[in-house]
């Protein structure tokens, strides 16, 4: 078996549970069974799915800034509530609890870091109406 080195950039690392590790092109599959470590490098907001919250319900992830500023958003657990805000700055990282609804904003280009079991994964579109509602606008 040749040993090369592996493009974070393009590829998910995949941890399966029996101990063997694979490096796959970068395709998120909330089907897989095993863990996954993504890199990415990320220019606009688009790059993170702000305008998305995202949850997963089969694990915690770890979410880290390498280089350059995110926000990571935690979704109020109660109607009324505000979102609870964690600035990641390079070198810091975050432990999102399972079955958390969170999202990202950009601080500054980068790049992050994360890792989780994508099984049983799910992306909300983040509405306005929904925005309302958690300010008090509504």
């Amino acid at each position: 078996m040749t040993v090369t080195p592996i493009d974070l950039f393009s590829s998910f690392i995949h941890l399966d549970h029996g101990g063997q590790v694979s490096a796959e092109r970068q395709e998120f599959d909330p089907e897989r069974d095993g863990w996954q470590v993504m890199t990415f490098h990320v220019e606009t907001e688009a790059d993170l799915h702000a305008d998305h919250w995202e949850l997963h319900p089969d694990a915690d992830e770890v979410v880290s800034c390498l280089t350059g500023g995110i926000r990571l958003y935690l979704r109020p657990e109660r109607p009324g509530d505000t979102e609870e805000e964690i600035k990641l700055t390079p070198g810091t990282a975050v432990i999102v609890p399972r079955g958390r609804w969170h999202r990202t904003e950009l601080d500054a280009p980068g790049d992050i870091m994360a890792v989780t079991l994508p099984r049983g994964s799910r992306l909300e579109k983040r509405t306005e109406a929904w925005l309302g509602r958690v300010r008090g606008v509504v």
